[in-house]
């Protein structure tokens, strides 16, 4: 599994077409959201993306301390969840 570190919000926009192209090729990978790298599930295209994903998961602290105000599009975790999402990828790229 790939877990993709989304820390910036940029980084969401480099994420989508990686998610994209890890459905077409049938390669797992999972996400997690911290920092400012919630700003990117904004992205309704990326939120639909992240369906393929065996996890998506935010930071709740981070997305509780930007208040976007919305509900939250994936599960809300901590970084005990990032973690253990560290600890089962075979590849970490960094956002």
């Amino acid at each position: 599994m790939i877990l993709f570190h989304v820390a910036t919000e940029q980084g969401g926009r480099f994420l989508l077409p990686l998610a994209l192209a890890c459905r077409r090729s049938g390669h797992a990978f999972a996400a997690f959201f911290t920092d400012e790298g919630v700003l990117a599930l904004r992205d309704r295209q990326l939120c639909a993306a992240l369906g393929d994903a065996e996890r998506a998961v935010v930071c709740e602290e981070s997305w509780k301390r930007l208040d976007l105000g919305e509900r939250c599009p994936v599960e809300f975790g901590s970084q005990t969840d990032n973690s253990a999402l560290m600890g089962r990828a075979a590849r970490v790229v960094s956002l």
